[in-house]
């Protein structure tokens, strides 16, 4: 799995962002098969497809081989929803990508306030589970994303986790947090923060860096895992305190991929 994190620090300089990779090499597949209906009757839908790596499932995303259509379920936590232009740049992140000639649909969900302070990825997984609709259909792939109260079990006095690929069409941003940070001063807005990690986490899901989409060439920060060297790119990883991230996210700008991390996507089926 993978995840985006930002930290503040003291004095010197007010904020801190980073991106840490975690990568789980093991395939997570819980509960198997669900019952949907259509006019024949009940009809089996394998769920374990959508349980498995971050990266598995990368060409089925961008490319239309299997699947020419999308179907994104984002879950919020009632007073935690992602903003309209979050989404809206989402929107146009992903039909700049990804070859779904069928459709790319958005489906936003609230659900009620947890009451938990602290999740852990196992914690999330099974949430996941319970609350999870959409799953692969014939020619449609779906992924799940949920912005959650509450901070990451992982967090440390150096950072604190926004964002979390952990399976191949599933992806955790911790909004509270995100929320927090952008209230900070020097940091960028809501909406730059929130579309910048969004961003970043499908960019794992689309098997970026090397997790599922070949390089192309040799542009993998194998020191920071499936991240990339160029420092400008969505998938670089940076752990650069004040300045680092000014430069980074500077006048509002939010990060893109970089012509190297393309190449890769575009190999892969994507555009």
């Amino acid at each position: 799995m993978f995840s985006l994190f930002f930290a503040m620090k003291n004095f010197k300089f007010p904020l801190f962002f980073a991106v840490l990779v975690l990568f789980s090499c093991s395939s997570d597949n819980g509960s198997s098969n669900t019952d949907k209906t259509d006019d024949e009757g009940p009809v089996a839908i394998d769920k374990t497809v959508n349980k498995k790596n971050v990266g598995d499932s990368a060409n089925d995303l961008l490319s239309s081989q299997n699947f020419t259509k999308l179907h994104l379920e984002l879950v919020y936590v009632a007073g935690f929803k992602p903003t309209d232009n979050t989404i809206s740049n989402f929107e146009s992140f992903l039909s700049e990508r990804l070859n779904k000639p069928g459709d790319v649909q958005i489906e936003l969900r609230e659900i009620d306030p947890l009451g938990q302070e602290v999740y852990s990825i196992t914690e999330i997984r099974a949430l996941e589970d319970d609350i999870r609709t959409k799953y692969n259909d014939e020619n449609e792939i779906a992924v799940f994303g949920l912005f959650l109260d509450g901070e990451y079990s992982e967090n440390t006095e150096n950072g604190s986790v926004l964002g979390v690929a952990y399976r191949n069409t599933s992806f955790i941003i911790f909004e509270e947090t995100v929320q927090r940070f952008s209230g900070q001063a020097f940091a960028p807005s809501t909406t730059v923060l929130e579309t910048t990690v969004l961003n970043h986490e499908f960019g794992h899901l689309m098997g970026m860096v090397n997790a599922g989409t070949p390089l192309q060439s040799d542009h993998q920060d194998v020191e920071h895992g499936r991240h990339c060297t160029t420092e400008d790119c969505l998938m670089f990883w940076t752990a650069e305190t004040g300045e680092g991230l000014v430069n980074m996210l500077s006048g509002g700008s939010i990060p893109t991929f970089d012509s190297l991390c393309l190449d890769d996507l575009r190999a892969n089926g994507g555009k």
